[in-house]
């Protein structure tokens, strides 16, 4: 965009200003709908995430075999609810602001095989995929006990095809991973913020990984462009995927179980606020919409960004969604929450989820690395600095009484409300890799 571009969109978005001047902003969306209302821009059904569960259930028995540290989640891909009550009195403190209700966190850092959210949509992904193949191959059915697919024949046979995406590395991770186990060839593109530790695990699963030095745009274009050339070849679009999208909303439901096991309500009376890490979308996207389905209008979802990255916030102010990108603005994308480093949001979801989203907000680097630092501290919970962008938002929540007042959340219902925070990687960071990152919060 020129300079008179700039301007013109600045006059008629006037917070775009203070993204340009990398402020921490909060924006509350003005056009939010019912579910009802809401639901027909999806383009998704409740019926297509059942499906996506049951495909899930299917593979549980493959998924015990091929990874042994499955078995005791009977090959079911989930994580833990905690709450995290010091926590919650260490952001008081550092915000200076009292958090009615309850704060939680949810440990998708901590899934099996990739130790991040990206396990969700990424392997189901990959999933989803191998089925249709060895399904219309004449090898499987879906009455078949999927453990069989553990074997060299499939493994062969899986080998005559491949897999690309492009990635800053947690979803990556995942498809790098699955993939190989199943007996793919992969291609991972990845950008040039992607961490190389992360780089090293793949290369040691025997995946392909192609690096950048330009950012995750053009990591997801050239893997785009390869695997156009190659018709055995399953591009991974991070960007369009609606199956991506399903994997990660199964969590819905699957959270909605964890609630009712832990005797948490969510109901009018009860609201659930989520606060969801945002890179190009797809996963809290996809998470949100699960919600939305299992909680109805008593969740309100909210995405995290860093100042240097608000690519979903400016899509969807602004109403240009995948049209506009940060360095647009001339903002740089760089930023140390490497999973989160996205110039340009997902069209598709922006544009599915723009109505049933609450609101944004954004934080600089060196919020999210003293909220790290805070986290191992006052719970010995170790995450990565993307995973804590969400950490601000009961804060952030509660000191907006016009968008709680706007949604009829009077003092008795925030009292009751659960605050949820979505952690989204870290778990398979290695040792010496989370030193640096707890000695950086220190300093």
């Amino acid at each position: 965009m020129n300079t008179l571009e700039i301007e013109r969109l600045v006059a008629n978005y006037p917070l775009v200003q203070r993204l340009i001047d990398l402020e921490e902003v909060t924006w509350f969306n003005p056009i939010t709908v019912t579910l009802e209302e809401g639901l027909p821009y999806v383009g998704l059904t409740s019926k297509e995430v059942a499906e996506a569960e049951a495909r899930l259930r299917r593979f549980a028995p493959y998924l015990c075999l091929a990874f042994p540290e499955m078995q005791k989640s009977n090959g079911i891909i989930e994580s833990e609810v905690v709450e995290i009550p010091a926590m919650q009195k260490a952001l008081e403190q550092r915000y200076e602001q009292a958090i009615a209700g309850r704060v939680w966190l949810k440990k998708d850092s901590h899934l099996p095989i990739s130790g991040s959210i990206k396990a969700r949509g990424g392997i189901y992904a990959v999933l989803t995929y191998a089925e249709k193949l060895a399904i219309e191959a004449g090898i499987l059915d879906v009455e078949d006990d999927y453990s069989i697919m553990f074997s060299d024949k499939f493994r062969q046979f899986f080998s005559q095809y491949s897999i690309a995406v492009g990635s800053t590395g947690n979803l990556g991770m995942s498809i790098g991973i699955i993939s190989t186990k199943l007996g793919f060839s992969v291609n991972v593109h990845m950008s040039a913020d992607a961490r190389e530790w992360k780089k090293r695990k793949l290369r040691e699963h025997g995946v392909n990984v192609v690096e950048y030095v330009q950012d995750y745009g053009v990591a997801v274009a050239q893997g785009r462009k390869q695997a156009s050339s190659d018709p055995r070849c399953f591009f991974i679009d991070d960007e369009n995927s609606k199956t991506l999208f399903l994997g990660y909303a199964v969590a819905g439901g699957r959270l909605k179980k964890q609630f009712e096991q832990m005797n948490i309500t969510v109901d009018k009376n009860h609201p659930l606020f989520v606060y969801l890490p945002c890179g190009v979308g797809g996963g809290p996207g996809g998470v949100a919409f699960g919600l939305k389905l299992a909680f109805g209008d008593d969740v309100h979802c909210i995405f995290a960004e860093p100042t240097h990255s608000p690519c979903m916030l400016l899509g969807v102010h602004t109403g240009l969604h995948d049209n506009i990108a940060v360095q647009d603005l001339g903002i740089d994308n760089v930023t140390a929450a490497d999973g989160l480093a996205v110039g340009r949001a997902s069209g598709f979801v922006g544009r599915a989820m723009e109505r049933l989203l609450d609101g944004f907000y954004t934080l600089d680097d060196r919020e999210m690395y003293e909220l790290l630092g805070m986290l191992a501290s006052e719970e010995n919970i170790q995450l990565e600095p993307s995973a804590l962008a969400g950490m601000a938002g009961p804060a952030r929540v509660c000191m907006h009484q016009h968008y709680l007042d706007n949604h009829h959340i009077g003092e008795e219902q925030i009292a009751n409300a659960t605050h949820l925070v979505w952690a989204t990687g870290g778990g398979m960071v290695p040792a010496e890799e989370m030193a640096r990152y707890i000695a950086a919060a220190k300093n």
